[in-house]
């Protein structure tokens, strides 16, 4: 039976998406909050239903959800002003968090329904992780961010470890939040 399992796949609306995407609330596209919400939940809730349960039969086993600063607090929407400045209509949109915040809950609920069969359930929230984004961006990011920068991919291998390894084996239903103090403001 698996051990170990981490729920990592995600979308969002990506930088350079039709405006309809990045534009306002009230025109956001359902069928975009849709796409994201199946991808981002749904997508978590199968994996944890096949492998979890089989987790569960096992008798062991540490599930680690990755979850988002986004999803604990509301995106800095300040972030995007360089975006309005060049006249674009920008706005980080709503689904992806919302995603993200469910996670939480799902992961406290599983992580209820699954201790006495030895399953552990954790989220991970990162912040923002550096892949190349737009300088503006992370200028405006950077400052955000007590540390004064995003994280590095490997930063997120030692807290990843821990969740699944034995020295994590009296934590369930935790959120384990890597952000470089993002949510301290």
């Amino acid at each position: 039976a698996p051990q170990g399992l981490i729920n990592a796949a995600a979308i969002d609306a990506p930088p350079n998406a039709p405006p309809e995407e990045n534009g306002p609330f009230e025109s956001y596209p359902v069928e975009s909050w849709d796409r994201i919400m199946a991808v981002n939940v749904k997508g978590v809730m199968l994996s944890c239903q096949i492998v979890g349960g089989a987790m569960a039969k096992a008798g062991r086993g540490a599930i680690v959800n990755i979850a988002s600063t986004y999803g604990v607090v509301s995106p800095d929407q300040s972030l995007y002003d360089y975006r309005r400045a060049r006249g674009e209509t920008f706005y980080k949109p709503a689904a992806y968090s919302a995603s993200k915040s469910a996670l939480l809950n799902l992961t406290r609920y599983l992580a209820t329904y699954w201790a006495r069969q030895g399953v552990r359930v954790n989220t991970l929230t990162p912040g923002g992780v550096f892949a190349g984004q737009d300088p503006e961006f992370l200028k405006a990011y950077n400052r955000r961010v007590p540390m004064g920068r995003m994280a590095r991919v490997e930063e997120l291998d030692g807290p990843m470890l821990f969740l699944l390894s034995d020295a994590s084996s009296y934590m369930t239903g935790a959120n384990l939040v890597v952000d470089g103090g993002w949510t301290s403001w």
